[in-house]
């Protein structure tokens, strides 16, 4: 599924790459950003966390064109002025400005390196409703978003990636593999697709993965053996010959037999009759309730 990402930026979406400081993610931003390159669409990066040097190194240097980074690194919070872009200006109208500015496709790929840098400074209410209309604006067509879980409570990561139509949480795992990524994808039907895969990005940013593999081992099979529910009680469930034919020769009530069955059921000669005896607590009327009908 981390193949199929690159492959969706014609669909639209926004992509939340979750990491932790035991595994950077940034690894596999590069390599979306280099595909998107390599389809010829202009990518446009706010760049925070590391300079652009950093964030060029092993991209594709003949797409260099379409690679526009708003340098956020040196300032981002505006104290010197010396920055092109600020946190404090990450809001719909400031970054749609920028990407028109310099936008040769009809609509660009977002990156936001990091997205922890900007809910930090703002509300992560309003970053959902500036995703949102950023991703309905016309001028982004997706938006690729790094996010560093252990910064924030999972209460905003859960609020953060809920409007993702795409998550992948890379984590580091034993030395035979790079790393491991769970992948949820959300499609337009409703439908919520997950995998986990195996995945290792090389220095020119190409990506290997693997389905991750069932659990391997010998195990060892036990047995065979049915448990016996009744072997640890404390009384005696069990019945003796004996004990079992007198059960089953005691009659239960209101079971009949067969022959008080066929004497129930048999008609009997003559008519049927009702004997109705007065009480003393009977209410009479001698008056005809239905006398005012008579015309």
């Amino acid at each position: 599924m981390l193949l199929e990402v690159s492959e969706r930026t014609q669909f639209g979406g926004v992509v939340i790459i979750r990491d932790t400081s035991s595994y950077s993610g940034r690894h596999l931003l590069k390599y979306y950003i280099n595909c998107a390159l390599k389809r010829e669409e202009d990518v446009h990066v706010l760049g925070f966390e590391v300079p652009e040097q950093e964030l060029r190194a092993g991209l594709d240097s003949n797409y260099m064109h379409l690679f526009h980074f708003h340098n956020a690194y040196i300032d981002p919070l505006g104290w010197t002025k010396q920055s092109s872009f600020t946190v404090k200006q990450f809001n719909t109208a400031d970054v749609t400005r920028l990407v028109r500015e310099i936008q040769h496709a009809k609509a660009s790929i977002l990156v936001i390196d990091s997205l922890s840098w900007v809910i930090r400074h703002h509300n992560p209410v309003a970053i959902c409703q500036q995703l949102q209309e950023l991703k309905r604006g016309g001028s982004v067509r997706m938006i690729f978003g790094l996010l560093h879980t252990d910064l924030h409570q999972q209460g905003i990561v859960d609020s953060i990636s809920h409007l993702a139509s795409t998550v992948i949480s890379v984590t580091s795992v034993n030395h035979a593999h790079n790393a491991v990524a769970k992948t949820m994808h959300r499609k337009k039907s409703g439908k919520v697709m997950r995998e986990e895969e195996f995945f290792t990005v090389k220095d020119d940013l190409t990506l290997s993965v693997e389905k991750r593999p069932s659990q391997s081992g010998h195990v060892q099979m036990q047995p065979d053996t049915k448990a016996d529910p009744m072997s640890n009680l404390t009384f005696n469930l069990r019945l003796s010959e004996v004990e079992r034919v007198a059960k089953e020769k005691v009659a239960l009530p209101f079971v009949f037999s067969q022959e008080k069955k066929s004497a129930l059921l048999k008609q009997s000669q003559g008519s049927g009759r009702i004997i109705y005896e007065p009480d003393a607590s009977d209410d009479f009327d001698e008056e005809d309730p239905d006398d005012d009908l008579d015309v």
